[in-house]
């Protein structure tokens, strides 16, 4: 008899799938953007999509890498991403000569 350990990394769970209402990184991200509501005190906010998109892709990118010891075809799996695509968006955010 197997047991399950979670949902499975490649897949996306449905939206507003409530077993992941309180997942830890939902909550990370949710607390960082109202710090960053707070921090902008009425000022106006352009690009928060891409800027977010950034600052979460990168160290996600890092990790997958270490977590798969530099393996791009491992880490391109785990992530659900060609090969290609990955290797892409580590040449973007500089971080493909590191793997």
């Amino acid at each position: 008899m197997q047991t399950s350990k979670g949902p499975d990394p490649g897949q996306a769970p449905e939206q507003g799938d409530r077993a992941n209402a309180g997942s830890p990184i939902r909550e990370a991200v949710t607390r960082a953007l109202d710090d960053y509501f707070k921090e902008l005190d009425g000022h106006d906010c352009n690009g928060l999509y891409r800027l977010v998109l950034n600052e979460v892709e990168i160290p996600m990118l890092q990790a997958v890498m270490a977590y798969c010891a530099g393996n791009q075809t491992r880490a391109a799996q785990l992530l659900g991403l060609n090969r290609a695509t990955l290797r892409k968006k580590l040449r973007e955010h500089g971080i493909d000569d590191h793997y």
